[in-house]
């Protein structure tokens, strides 16, 4: 029986990472402090909990996010298998009822005969073996101590932000409509129309509320992916109506023509009771909260669930200490995985944990380390946070910016995106063997 490796976190990268050594034979054992202590940003207790978000973005090949889900499929993924168990109508996109899918993920990790499960706080990095860190963006107090002293200089950080979520039927359907988003798959978001004389005190209520206390807080600081309304909002009078807010292409089926602005509501788990207002993550206090957005028409007696919060996401500087598995470049045995990379959002936390896995599982075995190229998603994400020439470095989302070029040109973006696509997942298959 090989070594047991170590892996701290049960969150979407963790659970991962866990899982793919695991399926190797590789016993794990996977720490998870919930529920004896939570981060600020926790609700439940089970794996892998969404806490910004239900939403795993596009599902479409055209998009680097649908590329990347589907390299995950291929690649045998826990993650992406249990958002497909659980997902909700999101038209093109891959949206999940979160409690059905933390309790999937919950549930197949823990019935895993190779996983043992550990809860409490880790307090200090392992001095041997290999070891998996995981443990997000809210790593607590006592480990981010320990992880500062092993990789010294200094970490990085930015703000993040979750959106609300309100009950369905508190929404009123005679001020709002069913459409997709942006005329994209099926009509499964809700449309809440704002008229210009309805829009402008909404943006100015925005600019001048009152924010919650979010220490060592400045807009500067905010990862553009996770911006609050309320900053974006102070960027000028346009700025939501060419975003969040943009109306272009959901036209009122009551007028025929596309209203002033529009606030899309997402459906937040399976049954379509609760809805997740897209794009609103906020800071605001939770008085404010409701008055604000309580202007808008559909929303004026909605009854809010969960409001949104603000939180500190901490992230290595990867360029300096990672490489493109995610390993530890002064203290290899040792690889990260998850936000604290600088990989942003649940689809790329995931791809890091299931590359660190499949990296520590080969080392441990003896095998050689597969080298995911850059013309598939899963190794331009591992290639850019150990870019050493990035020299002010950001977290980063899949896009296809960070793959490789064709090398050939192709007319059009859809049928360009969908050629990089092809190619990346033939590589993808072409390496299944020796994984």
């Amino acid at each position: 029986m090989p070594n047991k490796v170590t892996v701290i976190g049960a969150g979407l990268a963790g659970c991962e990472a866990a899982w793919q050594l695991a399926q190797r034979g590789i016993p794990v054992a996977l720490y998870e402090m919930k529920p004896e202590k939570r981060t600020p940003a926790h609700h439940a207790d089970g794996f892998a909990e969404l806490v910004c978000s239900n939403s795993l973005r596009s599902n479409e090949l055209t998009n680097a996010a649908g590329l990347l889900k589907e390299e995950l499929r291929r690649l045998g993924g826990l993650i992406i298998r249990c958002a497909d168990e659980t997902q909700v109508e999101a038209g093109g996109a891959l949206a999940v009822d979160r409690e059905a899918f933390s309790n999937a993920v919950t549930a197949k990790v823990k019935a895993h005969p190779l996983i043992e499960i550990i809860p409490g706080e880790v307090t200090a990095l392992p001095d041997k073996g290999r070891v998996i860190v995981a443990t997000g963006p809210l790593t607590s107090d006592a480990l981010f101590q320990a992880i500062h002293e092993k990789v010294g200089g200094d970490f990085l950080h930015f703000f993040d932000a979750a959106a609300p979520i309100v009950t369905f039927e508190s929404v009123d359907m005679n001020h709002a409509y069913f459409a997709s988003r942006y005329g994209k798959g099926t009509p499964d978001y809700i449309n809440c129309p704002l008229s210009r004389e309805e829009f402008d005190p909404f943006w100015q209520a925005l600019t001048t509320a009152e924010q919650a206390e979010v220490h060592g807080f400045e807009d500067e600081l905010v990862f553009e992916g996770c911006m609050p309304i309320e900053v974006n909002a102070r960027r000028g009078h346009d700025t939501l109506l060419f975003g969040i807010l943009k109306p272009i292409g959901l036209p009122d089926p009551k007028t025929g023509r596309d209203p002033y602005a529009v606030l899309q509501l997402r459906r937040d788990n399976a049954q379509g009771t609760l809805y997740n207002l897209v794009g609103c993550q906020t800071h605001l206090r939770w008085g404010e909260q409701k008055r604000i957005f309580s202007m808008i028409p559909a929303l004026k007696n909605a009854e809010f669930v969960r409001y949104g919060v603000m939180h500190r996401n901490t992230f290595l500087d990867s360029p300096r200490l990672l490489d493109d598995t995610f390993a530890l470049r002064a203290d290899p045995r040792i690889r990260f995985a998850g936000q604290m990379t600088g990989v942003e959002g649940y689809v790329e936390s995931n791809a890091s944990g299931l590359l660190a896995g499949i990296a520590a599982a080969c080392e441990t075995l003896g095998k050689p380390v597969p080298d995911f190229p850059c013309t598939t998603a899963i190794g331009a994400l591992g290639k850019y946070v150990s870019n050493t020439t990035v020299t002010k470095f950001q977290p980063m989302n899949i896009n296809f910016g960070i793959l490789d070029p064709l090398g050939y040109k192709v007319k059009g973006k859809r049928e360009k995106n969908m050629k990089i696509s092809e190619r990346a997942l033939q590589i993808i298959d072409s390496m299944k063997g020796e994984l």
